[in-house]
């Protein structure tokens, strides 16, 4: 397909704030999340194996960002969500879900604790409206829920050679894993304020910079500029996708669901059991303590073909197990590998082998324990 051929503003579809720079550079764009969006600009294989070798920058601008701020901001936000935001200090990030009450995920976030009285949210960008309609619902006088999804950019530098990136740009790369810092920094003639995050989705060491809108083209500029310096790449949602999935990193509508719990798809330890409330608390409770129904597990190709989301897995025996909720060609592994959702009762453990239906044809698949290729994020 041509991600050219049809005007994305005809069709509905938001752009970010690089659509045009990213059109220049020869990007293929695709609908994500409501946003047309660069998939890829030099091939997923190429983007893959950059951002693992070297180094690589996302525009990941179409994600959500929502502040929540007032009076014991980080107190009601905490009464929501599942993770310990008390947990935390200021300037830490933290990986959460907001839950329905019957146990499913509206969406899985990252929450930047920036003070007793402020929060930041950073949600999926289809599901970034329903978050926000969740906090504002229940929010105590004097807590405020900003969107700011058109308000900030979202830039992700990835890789082993990542902080020479920031470096050159000007930015702080001494940041603890799963922490952030605020500064003001020059690019170009613009005083640009940043706020630099050692985060990431790609399972390498790497880092989030978020920055106003506007100003989202200044520091793309400069941050490409020396990826390019450093030997690496543009790189897309495709290879963004493939990448998270070799860390068995779930994808919200593919692993999490709101009829998919967090302790169906393996997130359970992003769960504070122990707080006394938190959206879906009782039915995720009830769970735990009847066991989850159905459990993720990682499958490995031992002969050539690609599962894909949708297929079936099935026993020895043609009894169906589960299905696949995200499958893909890994180009670390040279193999296919899927993440599957199964019976509880009847899933296999690692070791054991399956077939994924693919097309018709029977794949056999190696049970195998999570990630698929060693995490390097610190």
């Amino acid at each position: 397909m041509d991600f050219h051929s049809t005007d994305a503003t005809d069709r509905g579809v938001l752009r970010g704030p690089l659509h045009d720079r990213h059109a220049a550079l020869g990007a293929d764009f695709g609908e994500f999340g409501g946003w047309d969006m660069p998939m890829s600009f030099t091939g997923v294989v190429a983007e893959h194996n950059g951002v693992r070798e070297r180094v690589g920058i996302f525009d990941v601008s179409h994600l959500g960002k929502l502040t929540v701020r007032g009076p014991d901001a980080a107190g009601y936000v905490d009464t929501v969500l599942t993770a310990d935001l008390g947990a935390i200090g200021d300037g830490a990030a933290q990986y959460t879900l907001c839950c329905t009450e019957d146990g499913g995920v509206t969406d899985d976030m990252l929450a930047y604790r920036v003070g007793p009285g402020e929060v930041f949210l950073v949600p999926n960008a289809a599901n970034a409206r329903a978050v926000a309609e969740v906090l504002r619902a229940g929010a105590p006088a004097g807590i405020e829920v900003v969107d700011e999804h058109r308000g900030r950019a979202v830039l992700a530098v990835q890789g082993p050679r990542s902080p020479a990136v920031l470096a050159a740009a000007g930015l702080p790369t001494e940041i603890g894993y799963m922490r952030f810092t605020d500064l003001a920094a020059d690019f170009g003639a613009a005083r640009v304020d940043v706020r630099v995050g050692r985060t990431g989705y790609t399972g390498e060491l790497g880092y989030e910079v978020i920055v106003p809108w506007a100003r989202a083209g200044a520091v793309f500029d400069a941050l490409h500029a020396a990826v390019e310096e450093q030997g690496g790449v543009l790189a897309g949602l495709a290879a963004r996708d493939t990448l998270r999935t070799e860390m068995a990193y779930p994808l919200h509508g593919h692993e999490l669901s709101e009829r998919i719990s967090p302790l169906e798809a393996r997130c359970g330890w992003a769960v504070a059991w122990d707080k006394p409330a938190f959206r879906g608390r009782a039915a995720l409770q009830e769970m735990r303590a009847a066991g989850a129904p159905r459990r993720l597990r990682a499958l490995r190709a031992l002969g050539r073909g690609i599962p894909r989301p949708g297929h079936e897995v099935r026993d020895e025996d043609g009894t169906v197990l589960g299905v696949c909720t995200s499958g893909t060609f890994s180009p670390t592994l040279g193999a296919g590998i899927a993440l599957a959702l199964m019976d509880a009762q009847a899933a296999p453990r690692t070791g054991d082998t399956v077939t994924v239906d693919v097309r018709g044809r029977g794949l056999r698949c190696e049970v195998v324990a999570p990630p698929f290729v060693p995490s390097r994020v610190r």
